[in-house]
């Protein structure tokens, strides 16, 4: 019984711990220049729990052409279920373009050709810009989910971008 408790315990402060390092410290708009290491958070002034709202870290600043709404962009990706309690909050695995022979993705921001936290989250990068986009399930793939299954419905998904080209 004390194990448990002494279990439950850990979890609980390791889950408080993550939570808090995950935690953005001022929201900002998706097309400020935040710091390499802080998280960026779109929407509500007051930020809710993770997976919430989108959730916007860039890794790198790029320093090539900006993206905007209007532009055609090609970006490598790799995505992820989102797991808060995971490594790197990563779950499985469901698509990248980091494959041999596939090139990266190339589509027109704000023509609504890929989910809505893609459309948000890619605005304001700049080419050679590495970003990990936190998307709640309401700006991907909602209660649907997707028709290969690969994405349960009400699925906050997490990842891992960066900006290659904008035409």
């Amino acid at each position: 019984m004390m194990r448990r408790s002494l279990a439950l315990a850990l979890l609980c402060a390791a889950t408080l711990a993550q939570a808090q390092d995950q935690a953005p410290q001022a929201p900002q708009t998706p097309a400020a220049a935040p710091a390499a290491s802080a998280p960026v958070v779109v929407g509500s002034a007051t930020p809710g729990p993770a997976a919430e709202q989108l959730i916007i870290n860039d890794v790198k600043i790029g320093t090539g052409r900006e993206a905007g709404v209007g532009n055609t962009v090609r970006m490598n990706y790799t995505g992820w279920l989102y797991r808060p309690l995971a490594k790197k909050m990563h779950g499985k695995m469901f698509d990248t373009s980091l494959v041999p022979g596939r090139d990266p993705l190339e589509f027109q921001l704000g023509a609504s050709r890929v989910i809505k936290g893609w459309e948000q989250g890619i605005v304001g990068m700049k080419v050679g810009g590495k970003r990990t986009l936190i998307i709640p399930s309401e700006l991907a793939y909602g209660s649907k989910g997707t028709v290969d299954g690969n994405i349960p419905p009400n699925s906050a998904l997490i990842f891992d971008v960066e900006l290659v080209e904008v035409k």
